[in-house]
């Protein structure tokens, strides 16, 4: 989580396909494209130094902003949209249009983040960025696969039969083909070379795992382990009142990571010896196998974390590192 003593000016982003809603403190809301020509006026005649913008995450809509503006070394953050419709529902503000967006997701992060202790965006090379979207497409083309598969359960006809499996065959080529070049993009890469291979001498932890995390989490080392957790979701939230103790539950966070970790654990509970012991112990002692399971996860995900960042290699008795 980054901190700093520096005054930080928010800037407060509405992102749509085609357009970008920016309102900047104490200035009407501006409209300009989302292209990259627009960006650079934007910023034409600007103290770009201090400025922090912070948008939603839109899906991939706000992602040529981020990237023009992290080459240009100033400061992103991209906010969970929920969060910032919730303190303006508590704030009393429930009418809604691109320019109030905009002006209320600069509210929201002045006022949730006095002292600009906003997770920022750091800056990815291509490579990363490139790993990045193929890591998305690959998990897209599964999906398709999985719904021809559930076609093929319940199809009698020869020839839709025939045609389900030449489908399936073409999107396993599919997947062979974008893992091949993600396998090569990580081999040319030193710095995530190491990082993936560091991951895979822990048991449950698959090429398909790895090539997920160092994409899709570049957080992963960075960040403490209570701050990894709650950005992938499996960080506990209590919900008590009085003497009343609530159910711990989870919720937020990065689903396709909490994906891959839940795969990794089907696996882990059965050959990684700290995961499996713990997994037992938290069975014997009555916890639903669902809670089982995503204390597991986040303790795998501490225990990856704490590798990355100390630059250690796992074994069996790994310490949860701070």
């Amino acid at each position: 989580m980054s901190e700093t003593s520096e005054q930080i000016i928010m800037v407060g982003v509405d992102v749509a396909k085609d357009k970008l809603d920016i309102a900047f403190a104490n200035e009407p809301v501006l409209m300009i494209k989302n292209e990259a020509s627009a960006f650079k006026k934007l910023l034409k005649n600007r103290a770009i130094q201090s400025l922090c913008f912070v948008m939603e995450a839109t899906g991939g809509y706000e992602k040529p902003l981020v990237s023009f503006l992290l080459t240009e070394n100033i400061k992103v953050a991209v906010v969970n949209a929920k969060r910032v419709r919730d303190f303006a529902n508590a704030m009393g503000a429930y009418a809604k249009n691109d320019r109030i967006d905009a002006n209320m997701i600069r509210y929201y992060a002045e006022t949730a983040y006095p002292k600009g202790r906003l997770q920022w965006r750091e800056p990815r090379s291509e490579v990363e960025q490139r790993i990045e979207a193929l890591v998305k497409r690959r998990h897209q083309v599964v999906e398709q696969k999985a719904i021809e598969q559930q076609h093929q359960a319940t199809a009698y006809d020869k020839d839709a039969v025939r045609s389900i499996k030449r489908v399936i065959k073409q999107l396993d080529e599919e997947i062979r083909t974008i893992e091949a070049k993600i396998q090569t993009d990580i081999d040319n890469d030193d710095g995530l070379k190491q990082k993936v291979a560091r991951l895979l001498t822990v048991n449950g932890i698959g090429i398909v795992n790895a090539m997920t995390l160092v994409s899709m989490l570049p957080e992963l080392g960075k960040v403490s382990n209570k701050e990894i957790a709650a950005l992938v979701g499996v960080a506990p939230y209590s919900k008590d009142s009085g003497k009343k103790t609530g159910k711990r539950t989870i919720f937020g966070g990065r689903a396709l990571i909490r994906s891959v970790l839940y795969m990794a654990i089907l696996s882990a509970k059965r050959f990684n010896k700290p995961i499996k012991t713990f997994y037992q112990r938290l069975i014997a002692s009555g916890k639903p196998k669902k809670v089982a399971l995503t204390a597991c996860m986040r303790k795998l995900l501490i225990t990856l974390n704490s590798m990355v960042k100390h630059q250690s290699e796992w074994h069996p008795n790994f310490p949860d590192l701070a």
